[in-house]
């Protein structure tokens, strides 16, 4: 959860939390910290805090330290603690004869919060001169002794300030305090010891190429470095244990060591995976399950018993966890540990379906382990691909410096992937399956798996390998057995549960199931994996290093750096709203010298693009004489689609293209915009009886004008609700009433697409595509709306009102006319689902959590107690009719 909401809703108008963190100070009492801005000042706000800060009146000020040049903060943590895998951030923070010291959680968002404070106080020091006051922070002390709550550093501070504004402000500035120098000297000085430690010493290699570099000559020695990794690198092989189990939300009833023992020697590291780890609603909409520590505590014991462990990371979303130990003689060897998770459930947010992945450096060899649980259904292997595709593309690992793009799964030297990929056996019965299965014919069975049929086409997993299956499918038993399904589907028995990697050196020395397991309907499945891991040799990697180094003073200052464009124009035809495209532009370095290059921002503009494009990557690193492709991605999603639709704007940038020491290059952007029903008003679509697509645009601009000034004059002439909210609707009605798992299982984005093309260009007798594709349209119509069905100017008097079902009729019945047909409508068809909820599985809770948030949205940033609110509103809708 973001505890940011609860220190901006404790400041004033004008003041912003950046950022905030929790930490533990001495006391080893746990405070959140967040970074506040004011205009151009900041200063860190120090909070007590409840156990789970949700609102203002969850925090408490305790002390506010200012940003300026009386400031310094700097990373204390011993080198024994940097060697210590998952360690905590040791910081030291100081401010004229103050200090603080406290523990920084390990992860990317402590590292964030310190660059974003670094650069705050990097803008201090750049610009010495300017007069920093302070006056905003003045009502906080005087809050503080009117509540009985006494600032005490605070206090000191203002009087050192004092003091120094009394001989002047430049003064100040210019000769701080005796002991404010030393402190900021000291700290300035012990932060650049570690920069040149961690750069330079042979011993920290795991560091050195993954730290974030700033100047070219540091992404010219890291270019070289890497180009000639194997004059200072050998290969070491190292055994990984994979193991993926879905559980099928059960408690452990039995010891997990024939799994995770099952190896002769224990292997130096375990990547262990569960899916479906819990099934209950609460996980589902809450996130918090009891069964994370019961399954983490049954695999902790059943580690191999012939070598000491050390916990590394653990990261679950819903009932998808991915678990990282290493041997504890190993874990000074681990570095650069980021987790990352990303659902593919319904409008791709849902985590009932997706991935967790761990990424790490395990000495100079980068690795990705992915644990995924893709869609069900045996017909569905497309849903499965696309399910793939997007774990791929959404998930992302940030960087230590946040200017450099994040790490993608396939960047990557080695790619681990384990989890229930769901796919099945086709074209076979289940009695030709069992029979396959009992003359063990593995082999004739494998050719009518699902994966290795789309892994054959290169529909997925292109580039991975699996090893040859020679056990029987995991899935379907009758729990607590090893009996096939006798339910009443009697489930075709697949091989649902799989591990498959990616990279060089590596070989495969197991591939089994454990039918010793009983406690699910799966069987849990494990590999042995020997990878070759890269390791520094001190000795030649300090020869490569200065040679390097020496090269490249030779080469500096020599050449002015110069790139040949593949092309200067770029044009995207017939842009479409969730339809991504991209071009490639190419660069080469036809220089003397290696150049870095930069798109940057152009004048009285705060991005280097307009928000539906995106290079990638927006800077880099070129040899001498290499190429580098850029993709130039456009896209347009809820955010710029109302503009684009109404056009106002355009598809039109120009992109700034900078080389350092060198000069700029301007490329042009342009392109058409289809307009859609996706992202206008549903006042707008209410006066469209023609699809949009056949609208000219003048007409369009003049709906958004008078939508946005709330213009009634035509409402008499409009329709009661959008066509097509209603073809989409209607199509639901008739055809998916019964269907099951609807609104809760994703569709096609293929069939999204002619969704959307059939109702912005005409009005077709039936929708494309599968119910739970039209489902989810809907879903992301009513997500796309510049203004919500219930418009933002009435939210809060939901929430006031949110348990009181009368005072709830009495706000929808003051919205504007076709916002109260588009919320009845809804709701009165939500409420036919309802009737069918024995085949459909449906239940108001499930309606009210996924149609509150679409419904009723927050016009600003939206907390755990607003969303509760907002479903119990909508909760009374569907259970309650009027009186």
């Amino acid at each position: 959860m973001d505890q940011s909401v609860a220190i901006q809703e404790s400041l004033q108008s004008g003041e912003n939390c950046v950022i905030c963190v929790f930490f533990v100070d001495g006391r080893a009492e746990s405070r959140l910290l967040g970074l506040v801005q004011s205009a151009k000042e900041h200063a860190i706000f120090i909070y007590n805090h409840r156990r789970m800060a949700i609102t203002a009146d969850d925090v408490s000020l305790e002390d506010v330290v200012p940003v300026s040049l009386h400031f310094a903060v700097v990373e204390v943590s011993s080198p024994e603690e940097l060697l210590i895998v998952g360690a905590d951030t040791r910081v030291r923070m100081t401010y004229v004869n103050e200090e603080w010291e406290f523990k920084l959680p390990f992860g990317s968002h402590s590292r964030l919060f310190l660059s974003k404070v670094h650069k705050a106080w990097s803008d201090v020091c750049r610009s010495p001169s300017q007069v920093l006051n302070f006056e905003w922070i003045n009502k906080y002390y005087k809050a503080s002794r009117t509540q009985g709550v006494k600032l005490t550093k605070f206090n000191q501070h203002k009087k050192t300030e004092k003091s120094a504004e009394k001989r002047g402000t430049a003064e100040k500035e210019k000769a701080p305090p005796k002991s404010t120098v030393s402190s900021t000297q000291e700290s300035r000085e012990e932060r650049d010891d570690l920069v040149r430690s961690s750069s330079h010493t042979a011993s920290n290699k795991a560091q050195i190429l993954a730290m974030p570099q700033f100047g070219l000559r540091d992404n010219l020695i890291k270019c070289e470095l890497l180009k000639n990794e194997e004059l200072y690198t050998y290969l070491e092989p190292f055994s990984f244990f994979l193991g993926t189990y879905n559980v099928n939300g059960q408690t452990p009833k039995e010891s997990l060591s024939p799994w995770l023992s099952s190896t002769l020697d224990p292997p130096d590291i375990y990547c262990v995976g569960f899916q479906e780890l819990d099934l209950s609603k609460e996980a589902f909409f809450f996130h918090d399950t009891p069964k994370e520590q019961e399954w983490t505590k049954a695999v902790s014991e059943a580690l191999h018993p012939d070598a000491k462990y050390a916990f590394v990371k653990l990261i679950r979303i819903v009932g998808i966890m991915l678990i990282f130990y290493v041997k504890k003689e190993h874990a000074e060897f681990i570095s650069d540990v980021e987790a990352e998770s990303v659902g593919t459930g319904i409008m791709g947010r849902m985590g009932n379906k997706g991935a967790v992945a761990i990424r790490f450096r395990f000495h100079n060899s980068d690795i990705c382990v992915v644990n995924s649980h893709l869609a069900a259904h045996i017909e569905e292997f497309e849903r499965r691909n696309q399910d793939f595709k997007d774990i791929c593309s959404r998930l992302q690992f940030r960087q230590l410096d946040p200017s450099i793009p994040p790490l993608t799964i396939m960047k990557h030297d080695v790619v681990l992937w384990i989890g229930d990929l769901n796919y099945r056996i086709s074209e076979l019965d289940v009695d030709k399956v069992k029979d396959l299965i009992t003359r063990k014919d593995f082999k004739s069975l494998h050719s009518y798996d699902q994966l290795k049929r789309q892994i054959d086409e290169e529909a997925v997993f292109v580039g991975f390998v699996e090893g040859v299956i020679e056990f029987q499918p995991t899935y379907k038993y009758d729990t607590g057995s090893d009996k096939w399904d006798t339910s009443e589907k009697c489930r075709v028995p697949a091989w649902c549960d799989r591990i498959l990697w990616r990279g060089k050196n590596i070989e495969q020395q197991l591939y089994q199931s454990h039918m010793d397991l009983k406690t699910s309907d799966h069987k849990p499945v494990s590999s042995l994996l020997e990878i070759g891991i890269k390791r520094v040799n001190s000795e030649a990697y300090k020869k490569t290093f200065e040679e390097i180094v020496r090269n490249i003073d030779k080469m500096e200052n020599e050449c002015i750096p110069s790139v040949t464009l593949s092309k200067r124009e770029f044009h995207f035809k017939d842009v479409k709203f969730m339809q991504h495209q991209a071009e490639t532009l190419s660069l080469f370095n036809d220089g003397q010298v290696p150049c870095q290059f930069e798109f940057i921002q152009k004048p009285n503009e705060s991005t280097y693009c307009k928000p539906w494009l995106t290079a990638n990557p927006p800077k880099g690193f070129i040899a001498q004489g290499a190429t580098v492709d850029i993709d130039l991605e456009v896209f347009v999603n809820r955010s710029t689609a109302p503009g684009l639709n109404s056009g106002k704007e355009q598809i039109e940038d120009i992109l700034v293209l900078h080389l350092e020491r060198g000069k700029d290059y301007f490329i042009s952007v342009t392109g058409n915009y289809l307009p859609s029903c996706y992202g206008t008003s549903i006042r707008s679509l209410c006066q469209l009886r023609e699809p949009i697509q056949d609208m000219p645009q003048t007409v369009l601009l003049v709906l958004a004008e008078l939508s946005e000034n709330g213009d009634a004059s035509d409402d008499e002439k409009a329709l009661d609700i959008p066509k097509e909210l209603w073809m989409m609707v209607d199509h639901l009605f008739r055809n998916a009433v019964q269907q099951e798992d609807i609104f809760q299982q994703p569709g096609l984005r293929s069939e999204f697409s002619n969704i959307r093309d059939c109702l912005d260009t005409g009005m077709p007798d039936s929708l494309p595509g599968s119910n739970h594709s039209v489902a989810e349209a809907l879903l992301l119509f009513l997500d796309a709306l510049p203004e919500p069905v219930v418009p933002f100017s009435f939210y809060q008097q939901c929430l006031e009102c949110s348990s009181n079902f009368s005072q709830c009729e009495k706000i929808i019945s003051v919205l504007p006319q076709c916002h109260k047909n588009v919320f009845n409508y809804l709701a009165a068809f939500l409420r036919e689902l309802l009737k069918n909820s024995a085949s459909n599985r449906l239940d108001a809770t499930i309606l009210a959590t996924i149609f509150a948030s679409l419904l009723l949205r927050s016009p600003t940033k939206q907390d755990l107690s607003e969303k509760r609110k907002t479903q119990e509103f909508f909760h009374h809708f569907l259970t309650l009719s009027s009186s």
